[in-house]
């Protein structure tokens, strides 16, 4: 792990940024505005906190491993169950824990003035489908072409070599959330580029294990398939590692800190 100054950009003159006392004008490595980031977080946090807290029950842990973290650098790494669904509750915690919240996202206040130095890794193809989806990949999508899946089909294609640059661009502006796995598939196998995406950058990863959502949600996350569903977020303390790892070594820890070791029942069946 190591000290990455944070980056700032603004559509300001670099002179004229201190006088952006608010940060209107500030934006992220991509160009985007902050302040219209921050909006459609709120706005989404709106829309959705219902669902985690009167549709269904929310159980958070470990946030105390959240709360003295720089502001970059830090890639959170989690088990996947839904497109969107794990996705916003983190971004609901992210921004309870600014506002000194620990371990609960009760009451909403926090969505009045949400984070908005966070990113989360998407497939392209999958934030490109409706309305919606195109929203919510404008509060924060970093979005990828999957070289080994493709409409919900195994294919074989060239890899996205932008991929890398975009999140580590990211990661030096703030929080990245990851899914390792690329799919909501359970137990699936952890693909290499994380491990690379940690030895080149070395970040603070904070693995995340989620359950329930599953149950809750349908795969896309946006429709209710089990009410009163309890929903848990573990945030695990900062992953152990050093520069002499391999990127299999680093694949492997991954996979345990976000217990996805494949069961013995699976590898019976496989």
């Amino acid at each position: 792990m190591k000290y990455i100054k944070p980056t700032k950009f603004s559509y300001l003159p670099k002179f004229l940024m201190p006088l952006d006392l608010l940060g209107l004008f500030e934006c992220d490595p991509f160009g985007n505005s902050l302040l219209f980031r921050r909006i459609i977080i709120g706005l989404v946090g709106w829309l959705t906190y219902a669902r985690y807290t009167v549709v269904n029950r929310i159980q958070i842990e470990g946030t105390e491993n959240l709360e003295n973290l720089p502001i970059n650098n830090v890639l959170f790494l989690s088990n996947h169950q839904t497109y969107f669904a794990d996705v916003i509750a983190f971004f609901q915690i992210f921004c309870a824990v600014k506002w000194g919240f620990q371990n609960t996202i009760v009451p909403p206040v926090y969505l009045l003035g949400p984070r908005a130095r966070q990113y989360y890794v998407a497939a392209s193809e999958t934030m490109q489908k409706g309305f919606v989806p195109r929203v919510f990949a404008a509060g924060g999508a970093l979005t990828i072409e999957r070289s080994w899946r493709a409409e919900g089909r195994e294919v074989q294609r060239s890899v996205d070599t932008s991929a890398n640059d975009k999140i580590a661009k990211a990661l030096a502006h703030g929080w990245v959330v990851s899914f390792p796995q690329g799919t909501t598939t359970p137990y699936a196998p952890v693909r290499k580029g994380t491990g690379y995406l940690i030895k080149n950058n070395e970040p603070i990863v904070i693995p995340v294990v989620i359950n329930g959502f599953r149950r809750a949600f349908d795969k896309k996350g946006l429709r209710f398939k089990k009410r009163n569903t309890l929903l848990t977020v573990q945030f695990k303390a900062p992953l152990s590692y050093s520069a002499d790892d391999t990127v299999d070594d680093l694949v492997a820890k991954v996979r345990h800190a976000i217990e996805q070791d494949s069961p013995e029942w699976a590898q019976e069946q496989s």
